[in-house]
């Protein structure tokens, strides 16, 4: 499958398992396969991918003194919260490295570079009370500046120990890279966003308010994230540290809910549409109804996928909301919230107001999962492409049928909004 790298690969297994750099599930046929024998039934053995971008880094990080250009990027973890661990993502090279922690960049981009930009980067790893931060000294102000600069900024950060990272055999965690206690940090002087910096100092101004301040004003929402995760946003007594993972999807969900209090009091789309779109494997169709709003995304998981990794028929996930919205999380989690920050975009551009499904096939291509970020960028994405347009409903559903695998039955009967849809009559049923 790999050719002659794969005695390479073996020798190397072996050597990653000692030292503890590999962790494997249990029950998890990777020991066995080591990536050669196919045994997930995976299109590409995902360790195989990891393995090859932690040896083109692991010369470059083996070091106590660290120097490079961070893009610029933080990470602020969230076990043990409100005990967590800060610090910077620090790459072992200069240069211009702003893509590889700007997500929005990355459509189009392959898993393997993917790969590439988060095993490049290096975390170090500072202790903090997330609630109690100003205490935690020249580190976590270090942190902060970077997490507000507006380009990428040289780092120099002196560790504990060697930076080391766990090749993490597991389809519920992201690719991430190597990281270490830091013993020090020194940064570059940082240029702030003005516009980011106006928010910082004012302390009386909400972190909601904050947030829809900064996208209205067209700041990335990637960099909104960081600013939001080191407590950078909201009234000074309630500042805090918050993790990375609840900062990507609290800001989609703000930014979302921002948008949604104007687009559904639009006038309705007059037209139903589908956007097609296909990346990594996953096949997208974005049906747009002429209704009042209401929105749900279907995720259908192929057996050998990143949600589906040892299953023998396709997973089916899907999550809803009418015009009133939803009180409770979402099962499918921060892929909903980023998506309907999506539609709500075009909404907004449009002036318009109407209903939104969402069909994803995950293939098994698509071998591990990527981030939040894939399913935000990728329907913003399909969103831009000229859509396919229909009288009927009934036309738009073939369209999509002839675009996926799965039967329209199978979406139908997966989702809440269409078998509304279809079930309700309407005035216009009459007329």
């Amino acid at each position: 499958m790999f050719g002659s790298s794969q005695g390479t690969f073996d020798a190397h297994f072996g050597a990653l398992s000692s030292e503890g750099a590999l962790q494997v599930p249990k029950g998890s046929p990777c020991i066995i396969c080591k990536g050669s024998r196919n045994l997930c039934g995976k299109d590409r053995c995902p360790l195989m991918v990891k393995f090859y971008s932690h040896s083109r880094t692991r010369k470059l990080i083996d070091t106590l003194d660290l120097a490079g250009m961070s893009p610029p990027g933080i990470f602020v973890g969230r076990y043990g919260y409100p005990k967590v661990e800060v610090g910077p993502l620090v790459p072992p090279f200069m240069g211009d490295t702003a893509m590889m922690d700007t997500p929005e960049l990355w459509v189009g981009k392959s898993i393997d570079e993917i790969v590439d930009f988060r095993f490049s980067l290096v975390r170090g790893k500072h202790r903090i009370d997330a609630c109690n931060f100003e205490l935690g000294g020249r580190i976590v102000d270090l942190t902060r500046d970077l997490a507000l600069s507006t380009d990428p900024l040289e780092v120099e950060a002196r560790f504990q120990k060697r930076p080391t990272g766990r090749m993490v055999l597991d389809d519920e965690v992201q690719p991430f890279g190597p990281s270490a206690w830091l013993k020090d940090l020194s940064v570059g002087n940082p240029r702030y966003d003005q516009r980011v910096e106006k928010v910082f100092y004012d302390t009386d101004l909400k972190a909601t308010e904050a947030v829809r301040d900064l996208y209205r004003n067209g700041v990335m929402i990637s960099k909104i994230q960081k600013a939001f995760s080191v407590g950078a946003f909201g009234i000074r007594k309630n500042r805090r540290f918050v993790p990375t993972r609840w900062t990507i999807t609290a800001v989609d969900d703000i930014l979302g809910k921002g948008l949604l209090k104007d687009t559904r009091y639009n006038p309705i789309l007059d037209e139903w549409r589908v956007y097609d779109w296909y990346q990594l494997d996953n096949r997208w169709s974005i049906l747009l109804m002429p209704t009042s709003w209401r929105y749900e995304l279907i995720e259908a998981w192929y057996p050998n996928t990143a949600w589906n990794p040892m299953g023998r028929e396709v997973e089916i996930i899907s999550d809803h909301e009418f015009f009133g919205g939803r009180k409770d999380y979402a099962h499918i989690g921060g892929c909903y919230y980023a998506a309907r920050l999506a539609i709500n975009e075009l909404l907004t551009r449009e002036n318009k107001q109407a209903g939104a499904v969402i069909f994803r096939e995950a293939h098994p291509g698509y071998i591990m999962p990527v981030g939040v970020w894939n399913v935000r960028e990728n329907v913003r994405a399909a969103l831009t492409t000229e859509p396919s347009r229909f009288e009927t409903l009934q036309q738009a559903l073939t369209h999509i049928s002839g675009r996926m695998d799965i039967p329209m039955d199978t979406w139908i009967a997966n989702s809440g909004i269409l078998r509304d849809y279809l079930s309700q009559r309407r005035i216009d049923d009459y007329v």
